[in-house]
């Protein structure tokens, strides 16, 4: 695979790994555990998965890992994500860009789905309910 071929993919959700979903991605490649730049607000959809977008202020760090894709991988993974999530830009915390599973703000205001941002990250979230 060329490096023209490798999508970066910032996993923040259920396909983490030690997460009910890790499967959906288990045969891409691990990069690293990084986090975002103080970008983003997390929100808990309906405790089955993050709802995360990014706001000019009151951002937090976001905790996730890095995964490199091939374009059947990618479209796989977005084959199985939840109704409503859409691939969008995150900046890394070392200054690069990734894609990552947004969420509409608009309707997580709408939903009033619970802010658990300041847990870090969904896994810290899931564990929280445990």
């Amino acid at each position: 695979m060329s490096d023209s071929e490798i999508i970066r993919v910032f996993i923040c959700g259920s396909a983490l790994r030690g997460q009910p979903d890790h499967g959906t991605i288990a045969d891409t490649e691990f990069l690293q555990a990084i986090k975002t730049q103080p970008l983003y607000r997390l929100h808990s959809v309906n405790d089955q998965h993050p709802g995360v977008y990014a706001v000019e202020t009151g951002g937090i760090a976001l905790a996730g890992e890095l995964y490199a894709m091939t374009p059947a991988q990618y479209d796989h993974l977005l084959a199985n994500e939840p109704p409503n999530l859409y691939p969008g830009p995150v900046r890394l915390e070392d200054g690069s860009e990734a894609i990552a599973m947004l969420y509409p703000q608009a309707l997580i205001e709408e939903q009033q789905f619970p802010d658990v941002s300041e847990l870090g990250s969904w896994a810290a979230y899931k564990a929280s309910l445990a």
